[in-house]
């Protein structure tokens, strides 16, 4: 059921996370599905709603900088390490970055896919960090949607992919970042796991060129997980995709193709060879080519044309500049097929 996001409906929804219930709630990037992060037996059901699977971490959301402490095992980084995250965290927090930091023992093993690091981040939305304030202080919280599929950014696409399997939906309407939030690892030298909702440029003007690598990790006995382990959520080769087959397409590639009433455009930005009436079936994420507009209208768009019954979608890759790469990071994975 989709609640209004109130006072009384965050009082509600908190009662429920506090009895080990998830809660799908807006953020600043996409809807997210949350449980008490600290409680095993609700963490489980948010694997079960979506069909998750459990070699993939989430994310645990915090209401504030000062609460950092209670997930996160801050002795275990080096003095200089500690202050970087500080002023990371100042500089950021609330806003669309997730730091890898090594966790602390009370953080079950289930939210963290049995790493010794947890995935954390303080969400921009207030509704969002409201309902941490008044729930368990710490929510784990993945995209409220089917695992793989694409990421809702309002409370209909949670409504359309959950809605049979949850009770509680809050409304705080349009995500205005609308993509996830970008990961950045702190446990050794600073590198970007997932492109996302801050824009590298940004992140290195305050720490110097950063790598960006998603690779497989050592648990915490050591040994390397098992292909397809990750520190961070979001990093499947085949994800964030419509149920309609999507093919990705170099900026100006779309203007040569034959165009087909069966099939859907999404462009990046106007004059890029677009025809000018297809209806339904063509979407333009930003007509001044802005990439924080498009990021935001990205999984809107996509979610439209996927409810078309189309033959396919072909989509423009973005101009890798400010939020481009996470678009593209986005794009690439919804086109992807299982091997």
């Amino acid at each position: 059921m989709i609640y209004p996001a109130n006072e009384e409906s965050l009082r509600i929804a908190a009662a429920a996370l506090r009895a080990g219930e998830p809660v799908a709630f807006p953020t600043e990037t996409v809807y997210g599905l949350g449980a008490g992060a600290f409680n095993p037996r609700a963490l489980a059901k948010i694997f079960e709603i979506k069909g998750r699977p459990r070699f993939d971490p989430l994310i645990v959301h915090i209401a504030g900088l000062e609460t950092l402490g209670d997930v996160v095992d801050l002795e275990a980084l080096a003095p200089g390490v500690r202050d970087e995250v500080r002023r990371i965290g100042e500089a950021f927090w609330p806003g669309p970055l997730t730091l890898v930091l090594p966790k602390l023992p009370s953080v079950p093993d289930l939210a963290t896919a049995g790493l010794a690091t947890v995935a954390v981040r303080i969400p921009v939305h207030p509704v969002a960090r409201e309902l941490i304030r008044l729930s368990t202080g710490a929510v784990a919280a993945p995209s409220a949607n089917r695992f793989g599929r694409l990421s809702p950014t309002r409370a209909e696409h949670v409504a359309e992919q959950l809605g049979d399997r949850l009770e509680i939906i809050l409304d705080g309407g349009p995500a205005e970042v609308g993509i996830e939030s970008t990961v950045l690892d702190m446990t050794d030298r600073p590198r970007i796991l997932r492109p996302g909702g801050l824009p590298r440029a940004r992140l290195e003007a305050l720490l110097g060129p950063l790598p960006v690598s998603g690779l497989p990790v050592s648990g915490p006995s050591g040994e390397l997980h098992s292909p397809g382990v990750w520190n961070s959520p979001g990093l499947l080769t085949s994800h964030y995709a419509p149920r309609t087959p999507l093919y990705l397409h170099d900026s100006g590639e779309m203007a040569g193709l034959e165009y087909r009433e069966d099939e859907g455009y999404l462009f990046f930005s106007r004059g890029h060879g677009e025809p000018g009436d297809r209806g339904g079936a063509l979407e333009v994420l930003s007509d001044e080519g802005d990439s924080l507009e498009a990021a935001a209208n990205l999984f809107a768009a996509l979610h439209r044309l996927d409810s078309l019954g189309l033959r396919a979608i072909h989509a423009e890759a973005a101009p890798p500049q400010a939020l481009g790469e996470a678009i593209n990071d986005r794009l690439r994975r919804a086109a992807a097929r299982e091997p």
